[in-house]
């Protein structure tokens, strides 16, 4: 992902622009009780997982929008969920202290027991045999998922750990919180390698790494979302015009059909962004409420939403 500095740039190659993103309502799901904190399409784009603070999560067939699957079996609200490199595993993380391993072949669990409060965040690493972890313990755990066992437990942050994430060859951690402090991990010695700070200091919601690792992009309570490179420890580029002011929204990369940044918002409506001129390319209106998670597909111009108590749906939008 090649981000120029210089804006004119942008401006000489109008003939190779990708034409605007028009998404489209495509599919509404609906079956959530309580609020949905979470969507996340497989790595082979066939399914969509939800979940919720209903305790519960849901299975969806990503091309018909049919419920395939519904797991239960946490004692508390899920806040995160996110799939295994070879779509056969969902991890959960719960306020009920545990992450849970899901296994869609045989329905076994695996619960990772550590965490002294709230589970908030969790990712697999590319290989996926690790997990990381983050919770309102003000922790990083990682996990090595065959044992059952935490291998390391950093002491990440001074409040709650609001996002974790691998990079692409899942060498390194980024991790975020309500300090506004987004730290960038060894994630083999566990040693903090850089920390990233804005000047206003803003609670950050949600941070995760470029599809190229060479950036992360930081979603802050302040209505804005930033893109940094993290070698430099600059901020090179800010997405504003949604609102964020009071939940962990979670922003994403759109990459199959041009460079766009994607995120929910407090006013019920989704933001397309072009990554590189950070023009707003659509607004997407359908949810009555806040929409608190959103992902993007794999391979396809399809994006996933989903939102809070007056509305409990989920959504998916194409533009195909």
């Amino acid at each position: 992902m090649s981000l120029s500095h210089s804006e004119s740039s942008l401006t000489t190659t109008t003939a190779v622009t990708p034409s605007a993103p028009n998404y489209k309502p495509h599919l509404i799901l609906s079956g959530h009780k309580k609020s949905i904190s979470s969507v996340k399409f497989s790595p082979d784009g066939n399914l969509l997982a939800s979940a919720a603070a209903d305790k519960l999560i849901k299975i969806w067939d990503a091309t018909t929008g049919d419920i395939i699957q519904t797991l239960s079996g946490h004692s508390e609200g899920i806040s995160d969920i996110a799939w295994s490199a070879y779509n056969d595993y969902i991890a959960s993380a719960s306020d009920d202290k545990t992450v849970r391993i899901w296994s869609l072949d045989d329905t076994s669990v695996k619960i990772l027991r550590g965490h002294t409060n709230f589970v908030f965040c969790v990712n697999y690493n590319p290989r996926s045999n690790l997990l990381v972890s983050g919770g309102f313990d003000e922790t990083v755990r990682v996990w090595d998922i065959a044992r059952g066992k935490s291998l390391k437990v950093l002491p990440a942050h001074s409040d709650p750990v609001t996002a974790v994430s691998f990079n692409h060859d899942g060498t390194l951690i980024v991790s975020c919180a309500m300090d506004g402090l987004i730290r960038i991990w060894d994630a083999d010695s566990g040693q903090c390698l850089k920390t990233l700070v804005d000047d206003d200091n803003p609670m950050c919601s949600h941070v995760l790494f470029s599809p190229n690792s060479k950036y992360v992009l930081a979603s802050t309570q302040d209505s804005t979302i930033r893109l940094w490179n993290y070698q430099t420890s600059r901020c090179v580029k800010t997405y504003t015009g949604h609102t964020n002011r009071t939940y962990a929204l979670v922003a994403a990369f759109s990459t199959t059909g041009g460079r766009y940044i994607v995120s929910g918002s407090e006013d019920a409506k989704i933001y397309i962004w072009d990554l590189q001129s950070r023009r707003v390319a659509q607004i997407l209106e359908g949810h009555k409420d806040v929409v608190l998670a959103i992902d993007t597909h794999p391979t396809r111009n399809l994006i996933a939403s989903a939102s809070t108590e007056k509305d409990l749906t989920i959504r998916l939008w194409s533009d195909e």
